[in-house]
């Protein structure tokens, strides 16, 4: 019976459909905050769904030299590693008591499954343009996870503990991270890497639509594309909620906190979406300088400031 609650909760609440419902409507409101900004109307609610439906419909090409196993696995195991991390911070929001040792960990290493998923899968496509996305995307994991990290250990060192039960049991008797100096620091440069790790501009490099035509992903098409596009959907609503979790409270559906929550959320996505729509792309040699420069460096003294109480 444990193992049916378990499989539930992964394959619907709140797990692959839930996630996906909401990461689909939050790509609905990045589009519909973009337009605005561009002073256009935008799309309708319905419309991520929409285009996802279709494209399951849609024929599958497979390029005549890509490596089948590799080209069409990758997609499924980045959006299985999506959905399991989504999983483990929902949950651990919902029931702080389903926490256990080590889950920060485990979800922060999950995260950059998609990536590396996305890396073997524009490198098998066969493709000289999805080898190149695969080339940037990596030079790109490696530049933001290392200030990401250290940005998530300056809140462990805070709260002496790996486990997210303890991290918002902590922060509901002790203020949230972003009331210390170490904790905007840190959140600042956790949003930067976000939006690094979300691949969006200026940070987009990989797939430069313009540059090298989507990149990883320019060999998709039909199910196999739909996959991926889930996959980003899903990510768009894991890594705001991790953010929340490790630097603002968390989430909590409970009375007048539900508000709260959502409000959290969407500001998030509001401030990635302005930074998305008012930044030209660098190159990937600025963004490497970037975040192994002065998001290295912010991080570094928002860890020193966690470390003597700040």
């Amino acid at each position: 019976m444990q193992a049916v609650m378990y499989i539930v909760r992964y394959l619907v609440f709140p797990g692959f459909v839930f996630s996906a419902v909401v990461g689909l409507l939050t790509t609905w409101v990045d589009r519909k905050v973009s337009a605005r900004v561009q002073l256009r109307v935008g799309p309708p609610w319905f419309q991520p769904f929409a285009d996802t439906i279709k494209l399951f419909g849609k024929e599958v090409i497979v390029p005549s030299n890509a490596r089948w196993t590799g080209f069409l696995l990758m997609p499924i195991i980045g959006l299985a590693a999506a959905t399991l991390a989504s999983t483990i911070l929902w949950s651990v929001n919902l029931a702080p008591e389903r926490t256990f040792i080590g889950d920060t960990l485990v979800t922060l290493y999950v995260m950059t499954i998609p990536a590396l998923a996305m890396i073997i899968g524009g490198s098998a496509s066969g493709n000289p343009l999805g080898a190149l996305g695969s080339a940037r995307e990596m030079k790109l994991l490696f530049a933001y996870e290392l200030p990401l990290t250290i940005a998530f250990l300056t809140t462990i060192v805070k709260v002496g503990s790996f486990s997210f039960g303890k991290i918002l049991m902590y922060q509901q008797y002790n203020g949230v991270m972003l009331g210390s100096v170490s904790g905007v620091l840190a959140f600042i440069v956790a949003i930067f890497c976000a939006q690094a790790k979300l691949g969006f501009l200026p940070f987009d490099i990989p797939e430069a639509e313009t540059e090298i035509a989507g990149g990883t992903h320019i060999e998709y098409s039909g199910a196999p594309l739909a996959i991926v596009r889930l996959n980003t959907a899903i990510m768009y609503l894991v890594v705001p909620l991790f953010i929340i979790t490790v630097f603002w409270g968390g989430v909590n559906f409970t009375g007048w906190r539900i508000l709260t929550s959502v409000l959290k959320y969407v500001a998030i996505v509001v401030i990635m979406v302005l930074i998305k729509n008012t930044n030209p792309r660098v190159k990937i040699a600025q963004a490497v300088r970037f975040f192994w420069g002065p998001m290295f460096a912010i991080s570094a003294i928002a860890m020193i400031l966690a470390i003597i109480g700040y």
